[in-house]
């Protein structure tokens, strides 16, 4: 087996701004943004669009499209 092909997997915090959410975990991903954590250690950070605080479907705010709207305006448009 070949040695130092494999990246390094180490703790990382993935931080959601628009919902004031984050945790630490362990990935291979890697950043230049550090951030302190509440332990006191200093960790990489990403910062994600979305995650299951800040998800439509996990949060249950999710929003209902005028879906029959829609139709009837492209009948009108295309002649359906």
């Amino acid at each position: 087996m070949r040695s130092a092909i494999h990246p390094e997997y180490r703790e990382i915090v993935f931080r959601d701004k628009s919902a004031d959410f984050a945790f630490l975990t362990r990935s291979t991903l890697d950043s230049e943004k550090t951030v302190e954590w509440t332990d006191g250690k200093t960790y990489p950070v990403v910062d994600v669009d979305i995650s299951a605080a800040s998800h439509p479907f996990w949060t249950g705010k999710g929003r209902v499209l005028d879906t029959a709207g829609r139709i009837e305006q492209f009948n009108r448009r295309y002649g359906g």
